[in-house]
């Protein structure tokens, strides 16, 4: 299971689609499903890792939500409790959501880097984004690929057909991945193919 909340999910009742969207509104129709059927199977899995998802459900509607809810960033926090007002701003530029870490290199590139116009972070920032539009994508097809098969495997693992449309998923052979899975619920199938497509927010059930 995924050990962050994610920004959005979908909700599955056996192998019907139940809900799909921001994470505490799925949390309330799922909630609110279990207030049916206590004995409902429910698994509810993150839109961007196809991972199952372990809801926290207890207290009233109200705190669910708070709970989980987006938590503003620590920006947003100095602000309110300094009245509004920015807190000092060192060098970098906020705006573009920069985040610390260490980043740890060998002599040999420091020495490099150094030499470089712009400053370390300047030149790796440059560096990652060469790499990222270089890739043709392939580190995102990567993380459909594992994000469906992570949800195939948890909602088709005993279904027929499991195995091929498996390795058709990695082998990036979609009509082999939708031939195989043809015998699964529609729902499934659409999610999976959400999943491999990148962007696992299908239509609303009419």
């Amino acid at each position: 299971m995924s050990t962050s909340l994610p920004m959005h999910c979908t909700a599955f009742h056996d192998a019907t689609r139940i809900a799909g969207g921001a994470l505490p509104d799925v949390a309330l129709a799922v909630k609110a499903a279990l207030a049916a059927d206590a004995a409902a199977a429910i698994l509810v899995f993150d839109d961007a890792s196809g991972k199952v998802v372990d809801l926290d459900l207890r207290g009233s509607d109200a705190e669910i939500v708070a709970r989980l809810a987006p938590q503003p960033d620590k920006a947003s926090n100095t602000a309110s409790e300094t009245g509004g007002a920015e807190a000092p701003r060192g060098r970098g530029r906020p705006k573009l959501g920069v985040v610390a870490r260490e980043v740890t290199l060998l002599p040999r590139h420091w020495d490099w880097l150094a030499l470089q116009p712009g400053g370390a972070s300047q030149v790796l920032r440059r560096l990652v984004d060469e790499a990222r539009k270089n890739n043709g994508g392939r580190s995102r097809a990567r993380a459909a690929q594992a994000a469906a098969y992570a949800f195939i495997s948890a909602m088709a693992g005993n279904r027929e057909g499991f195995e091929e449309a498996s390795r058709a998923l990695f082998a990036s052979d979609g009509e082999g991945f939708a031939t195989h899975s043809r015998s699964w619920p529609a729902d499934i199938r659409a999610y999976a193919q959400k999943l491999l497509a990148g962007s696992a927010d299908p239509e609303p059930r009419p």
